[in-house]
């Protein structure tokens, strides 16, 4: 039966190191899986926003 080669080297990689599939796992937890987001906060944060001046880094300190 034929095998790639990209097949058999995840096979070596994963039988190197067998806590590879967790390793990814707990990466993508950490970068990826959020709790859900709360709307009426949500709302609350938005509408508690300070709006921002359309140049920030123009300041009109003289006139």
């Amino acid at each position: 039966m034929y095998e790639s080669d990209i097949t058999k080297f995840l096979s070596e990689l994963k039988q190197q190191r067998p806590t590879l599939e967790e390793e990814q796992r707990r990466g993508r937890a950490l970068l990826w899986d959020k709790e859900p987001v709360d709307m009426d906060e949500r709302t609350r944060q938005q509408a508690s926003r300070v709006g921002q001046t359309p140049y920030v880094y123009y300041q009109n300190f003289g006139a």
